[in-house]
């Protein structure tokens, strides 16, 4: 179980860095055309530019607020913090909705996060096979 772990952290902390990268991408392509948009000495630049801003700005955050609990819990999960399981049974039921990946990353990060062998390890007690 404790490869599962593992693997189930380090694909969170992929899925969250992912998320977090794309919220720097897309607030620099939106930066970049309100910059691009504002060297026009239009009028309807003046309207524009903090429209394109603004968008990227809740876009950036939108994302940075998805992702950034993904990338926290996997964190937890790679130094075996007690609070990290539950979070991130939460989250994987939460991940569900995200189709593809999410869903299957959801899917076995419940079923990895739910085993005995699993609650046995963050409990810090050795797990005991029913006989």
């Amino acid at each position: 179980m404790e490869t599962h772990i593992k693997v189930v952290a380090i694909l969170n902390v992929i899925l969250g860095s992912m998320g977090a990268l794309a919220a720097v991408i897309v607030l620099l392509i939106f930066g970049g055309l309100a910059g691009v948009v504002g060297l026009s000495h239009d009028s309807d630049a003046a309207t524009a530019v903090p429209i394109l801003g603004g968008i990227g700005g809740v876009v950036f955050l939108v994302l940075l607020v998805l992702s950034l609990p993904v990338l926290i819990g996997g964190i937890g999960l790679l130094c075996r913090t007690p609070w990290s399981r539950v979070y991130m049974i939460v989250l994987g039921a939460v991940e569900l909705i995200n189709v593809p990946f999410g869903t299957a990353l959801g899917i076995y990060s419940i079923w990895v996060l739910t085993k005995p062998e699993t609650i046995a390890l963050f409990a810090r007690r050795p797990y005991q096979a029913a006989l």
